[in-house]
C-alpha cells in the first residue's frame, strides 16, 4: 500500500511549517560512534515530512528544525535539521 505524505507548502514570506502527525515518539540515542533514531510511525512519517519541507524548491540555505530534548523528541541532547546548498 502507498503513503502519500502531505508537505506544506512553504510560503511566500519563506516562512516554513513543521507539522506533526498524532501521537508521534520519537527518541534519539548517541553512543560513542553511532546515532540512533527510534520512532513510531507517526513519528518516522512526521520526520520525513520535515526533511521533505526543507528539501523544497526556494528553501534558503541555514533553514532548520531544531527538535528539542524531551519536547519533541525523547532524548538527553537536541537534534537539528538544517538545509545546506553544495555545487
Amino acid at each position: 500500500m502507498d503513503r502519500v505524505i502531505d508537505v506544506p507548502e512553504r510560503r511566500v514570506d519563506g516562512g516554513l511549517q513543521f507539522v506533526w502527525d498524532d501521537d508521534f515518539e520519537i527518541e534519539l540515542t548517541v553512543r560513542s560512534m553511532e546515532v540512533v533514531i527510534k520512532a513510531n510511525r507517526a513519528g518516522l512519517t512526521s520526520l520525513a515530512r520535515h526533511l521533505l519541507t526543507l528539501a523544497q524548491q526556494g528553501v534558503h540555505e541555514g533553514s532548520h528544525i531544531h527538535l528539542t530534548a524531551d519536547q519533541e523528541i525523547k532524548s538527553e541532547i537536541d537534534l537539528i535539521l538544517e538545509r545546506v546548498e553544495k555545487d
